[in-house]
């Protein structure tokens, strides 16, 4: 292997050329006809047995160059990379420039780690919430478990907000019944806004066994192209009237949903449980804005493989979650009319800021000299088997040392700056040439962009008559991960 040329391009990006001799390309290619005998069909040989030369006569001596290539190019690509000391972080482009008898040439594109200059860091002031829980909130926090508890009677009178009525519907248009109009012994809370406007309230006043025809126009955003906009008439039989009979908020109240024996003690674990919960939001909220400034106040040119690589695991981790909800990631897309390049797009964003902090960290990191020891390693590990109820050896195990490693040093470097920062007023953005164009830009009139939404996955299929609540698509970030150098995201094909 030899590095004919290293080419440093734009935003920390590197072009290797590198040259196999004809001694590794020979190697790469034999070991590819030992792989791929079995598979050639040639007249007068069994399955398998023809001499390489033989398939080689017939077909081309370039029969193997192709595979040859792909199978050796990943190995000499990582000895170049190691021998340049190159720290890459995306895999790379490949190009092959020559094949032959003499060996081949190719040409490797790759992101490196770019370098960052750091600004201020240390001393910094962000604003911070002040928690203060009322008993108004705690209220709110008790309405799972009085919502739980609710009972639900049948009543003769006349249906009234709030009351469940019990109907079976089938939707008209035109006459003609449409397909995902018609619902039995639905179970419907008036109030609740969960079928289209004007559906519930036209059912206000009914009596259990009652009919009646519900006039209503789907919204012109309707999801379905055939009913939006147009006018449509629901016959509907009421078979019961149902009314919520809420539980008396006593102690007896309290024993039933909790492991108080008292309203007062249940009120007060709520109260406590939601002080923590939104003290960890503000402290949270304080740490990233924090986090903004460092990354602002730092100069960096990122290479977009870097990104894009980043966006492209945490769609991956996307589908796992979604997989492991029980429905196929293809499912899913076809449920909400979402595409894989839509998800990604959304996810670049959030790539971008988690690359902007990680290399942030590691500056601040390498600046404060911050060191793992071998304690550090331990303690994180018994945490984590803590955690999640494991031997601490176990987790060494399970988890690499490297992501051990490069977690408790991003958590040092984080405690620089948390640690050295005090509660205060953020301070005023400065404004450079490049961001008041931005800004200018930003004021122009744009094109309005429509941004499809995806629906909860765990949503069931709903009537023509419900109307679906959509959310967009979250992709969770990871911590990036080095590229093994024996992947690519592109395939080589050798010249003819």
């Amino acid at each position: 292997m030899n590095v004919k040329n290293v080419e440093k391009l734009e935003k920390s990006m590197v072009a290797l050329t590198i040259e196999a001799s004809a001694q590794e390309f020979e190697a790469a290619i034999e070991k590819v006809y030992k792989k791929e005998r079995g598979r050639i069909m040639i007249p007068g040989f069994r399955k398998g047995k023809a001499p390489r030369k033989i398939i080689e006569a017939m077909y081309g001596a370039e029969i193997f160059y192709e595979d040859a290539v792909n199978e050796i190019y990943p190995e000499l690509f990582a000895q170049a990379v190691e021998q340049e000391k190159l720290d890459t972080v995306a895999f790379p482009e490949v190009e092959l420039l020559d094949a032959g008898k003499e060996g081949f040439s190719f040409k490797a594109t790759v992101a490196i780690r770019p370098e960052v200059k750091l600004g201020k860091y240390k001393g910094l002031t962000a604003p911070k919430d002040a928690v203060k829980v009322t008993e108004k909130d705690i209220d709110n926090e008790m309405q799972p478990y009085v919502q739980r508890a609710t009972s639900v009677v049948d009543v003769e009178r006349k249906a009234k907000k709030g009351d469940i009525v019990n109907i079976d519907f089938e939707g008209f248009m035109d006459g003609k019944a449409f397909d995902g109009g018609k619902g039995e012994g639905h179970d419907l809370e008036l109030g609740s806004n969960s079928f289209i406007p004007g559906f519930e309230d036209q059912l206000v006043g009914v009596k259990a066994g009652a009919e009646k025809d519900v006039v209503v126009t789907f919204p012109a955003d309707y999801g379905a192209e055939d009913l939006a906009g147009k006018e449509a008439t629901f016959k509907v039989k009421v078979n019961a009237v149902k009314e919520k009979v809420a539980p008396k908020l006593d102690d007896e109240f309290a024993k039933d949903v909790s492991e108080f024996e008292t309203l007062a003690e249940f009120r007060k674990d709520l109260g406590d449980k939601l002080t923590a919960r939104l003290e960890s939001q503000a402290k949270r909220a304080f740490e990233e804005a924090l986090m903004h400034q460092v990354t602002d106040e730092m100069t960096v040119e990122i290479p977009d493989p870097m990104v894009e690589a980043r966006a492209q695991r945490m769609m991956e981790e996307y589908s796992q979650r979604i997989t492991s909800q029980g429905i196929p990631f293809e499912n899913y897309l076809a449920m909400t009319g979402l595409t894989v390049d839509m998800l990604k797009a959304e996810a670049m964003e959030g790539a971008l800021r988690q690359v902007k902090v990680d290399l942030a960290l590691g500056a601040i990191a390498k600046a404060e000299k911050i060191e793992i020891t071998e304690a550090d390693i331990d303690a994180e590990c018994a945490r984590l088997g803590e955690m999640y109820g494991m031997a601490a050896e176990k987790v060494k195990e399970i988890v690499p040392r490297e992501e051990l490693t490069t977690d408790l040093t991003n958590q040092k470097a984080a405690a620089v700056v948390f640690d050295s920062a005090k509660v205060g007023k953020a301070p005023a953005k400065k404004t450079t040439k490049k961001a008041a164009e931005s800004a200018e830009e930003e004021k122009k009139p744009a094109a309005k962009k429509t941004t499809k939404k995806a629906a909860e996955p765990a949503e069931e299929k709903k009537s023509a008559a419900k109307k679906t609540t959509k959310k967009a698509a979250e992709p969770a970030e990871k911590a990036e991960k080095k590229p093994a150098a024996k992947k690519t995201t592109k395939k080589v094909k050798a010249e003819e």
